[in-house]
């Protein structure tokens, strides 16, 4: 069992690792709560509608990677996301927004992901949105 899972494990790496050319953000947290605090940033999830609807941070944007992926109109991106401030991506374990941030930097946004996930924010006094 064990071998099975380290084989998944690998062979899971091994298929995003060509998406995975963006890193995660050496930002503290901290500095990711004044820059949202002091308007210079914002927060995007990139956690699926179903993901996001079970719970989300206060004043995030949701942008799913899946919908990133069947491709937006740079108009209806532009609504979404704020092209003159840094964008700070977080999924659910730090993945998904990996991929999010070197798609959206690819079309100019400055953009960094989070590591943490969206429990993990919870945890570190990032607020959750009222239902």
């Amino acid at each position: 069992m064990r071998l099975l899972l380290v084989l998944g494990a690998l062979a899971l790496s091994v298929n995003i690792a060509p998406l995975r050319a963006a890193e995660h953000t050496s930002d503290s947290l901290e500095t990711v709560k004044e820059r949202l605090t002091s308007g210079e940033a914002i927060l995007v999830d990139v956690r699926e509608l179903s993901e996001w609807e079970e719970g989300h941070l206060k004043g995030a944007r949701l942008l799913s990677l899946s919908r990133l992926r069947k491709g937006i109109p740079s108009e209806e991106l532009a609504k979404i996301l704020t092209p003159d401030k840094v964008i700070y991506a977080h999924c659910a374990a730090g993945f998904r927004c990996l991929e999010t941030a070197e798609r959206l930097k690819r079309a100019g946004y400055e953009v960094r992901a989070l590591k943490p996930g969206y429990k993990a924010l919870l945890d570190a006094g990032f607020e959750k949105a009222a239902p």
